[in-house]
């Protein structure tokens, strides 16, 4: 008896082995995103029916940027790689969605967006959008990498183009101290789009919410590398903050300041934290095997 049990044992030992690897490979958790390789085409239309996000491995539901607890809103994010771009995508629930903004680089921040900060080290990349579409960029450098090579490139010439500083963000001042951010840098090739579920800036009626789809490409990421593979390694991390302000309470009345929700907590009210971003750890085989 004892020798059929041990036979039993030793023949379902490789597959628990297997099951337990995969289960861990295959899990994010609130401190570090999955990104699984791809090989069918993601086409960015704001749509995430398609049969690759259905298999990405999405976030937990995200949490108060400074105490992590639930938010009144359901906001989730994911990702997928393939050997030409990033893939994000955002799913935002929300009843009454509201997007004025109408220019390209205006204040998105004013009003409800999502936001997505991909770190580089010495410098790191700033994207917003709302669920009309419209995004602001800011490539943002600390200052005490001014004698590295980004401020000897031309778009970095603080004399040619719209700049600001910021050390911090409300009452908190990052330990790293002030840094410069590019207003009018666009990254290259950038592609986006979104699409609600409902109608926009109509309150007479319950929306389900918004969806966001971006393609990065990796040849875009060169400044921010800082030594990796593009388009990254099996195995590879980097650090990227996923995140959604909200101006309306559950109850839709304005909040000052707004709520800050995210992918992993920061502990304070900021977000530019590089060293409080998520970790994306990108794995293969591809999704479609």
């Amino acid at each position: 008896m004892n020798d059929r049990y041990g036979l039993l044992f030793n023949l379902l030992l490789p597959f628990w082995i297997i099951l337990f690897l995969a289960i861990d490979t295959a899990a994010g958790t609130s401190e570090e995103a999955i990104a699984l390789h791809t090989d069918a085409p993601v086409v960015v239309d704001g749509v995430l029916s398609e049969p690759e996000w259905s298999k990405a491995i999405r976030s937990p539901a995200f949490v108060d940027m400074v105490t992590g607890d639930v938010a009144w809103y359901e906001t989730r994010a994911a990702l997928l790689w393939d050997d030409k771009a990033l893939y994000v995508a955002y799913w935002v629930s929300e009843p009454n969605v509201q997007a004025r903004l109408t220019q390209r680089d205006a204040c998105i921040y004013t009003e409800n967006d999502v936001e997505l900060f991909i770190d580089g080290v010495d410098a790191y990349y700033e994207l917003e959008i709302n669920a009309s579409g419209i995004i602001y960029e800011v490539f943002w450098i600390w200052d005490d990498a001014a004698d590295r090579p980004f401020f000897q490139r031309p778009e970095f010439n603080t004399t040619q183009h719209p700049t600001m500083k910021l050390n911090g963000i409300g009452s908190h001042v990052h330990s790293r101290g002030m840094r410069t951010g590019f207003l009018d840098w666009d990254l290259p090739s950038l592609r986006w789009a979104t699409r609600v579920q409902g109608t926009i800036n109509d309150s007479r009626d319950t929306d389900v919410g918004w969806t966001v789809e971006l393609a990065i490409p990796w040849s875009s990421l060169t400044l921010l590398a800082h030594g990796r593979s593009l388009p990254p390694l099996e195995g590879d991390r980097w650090r990227m903050d996923f995140s959604r302000f909200e101006h309306t309470d559950a109850e839709g009345n304005p909040l000052v300041p707004p709520a800050g929700w995210s992918w992993t907590p920061h502990g304070v009210f900021d977000s530019h934290m590089p060293e409080k971003f998520t970790q994306v750890r990108f794995l293969g085989p591809t999704i479609d095997e």
